[in-house]
């Protein structure tokens, strides 16, 4: 099994809400080719309502085509906004968190995305043996 590559973009993130943060958070985006597919948003606890470190997972071509138009609707969407932002919404029971970020930012992280796993090629990172064999030994 070979070990998976991670790539890691920090980003300025602004999140939006009645009272706008004054200050940008600190954001992180993240992919591993172990889980060719999808993109991670990560937020430390100080940026959150609950105080607790907190991950979305979404799909890599759903970053992708939401900083040319708006793309999604399910519990995560992206659509570019103005000249040089994008806008992520995360849609939760308990409410909708919207954070800007610099498409430069997001930009920067597709192209070393695509410098490992070109898109449409993203099956070739897939463990499938040992994902089936993980399934297994947790059905017992």
């Amino acid at each position: 099994m070979s070990t998976a590559t991670v790539i890691e973009q920090p980003v300025h993130a602004r999140i939006v809400a009645s009272a706008p943060r004054a200050e940008p958070v600190r954001a992180l985006l993240r992919y591993e080719t172990g889980d060719p597919y999808a993109v991670r948003m990560a937020f430390p606890a100080d940026a959150t309502l609950e105080g607790a470190d907190l991950a979305w997972a979404f799909g890599r071509e759903l970053l992708s085509m939401g900083v040319e138009r708006p793309a999604g609707d399910g519990d995560v969407r992206i659509r570019p906004y103005g000249y040089d932002r994008t806008v992520v919404e995360f849609h939760a029971p308990e409410g909708i968190a919207v954070v800007h970020i610099r498409t430069s930012e997001v930009r920067r992280f597709l192209d070393r995305i695509q410098g490992v796993v070109p898109s449409g090629q993203e099956s070739r990172y897939l463990d499938l043996d040992h994902d089936l064999a993980r399934l297994l030994r947790d059905a017992r």
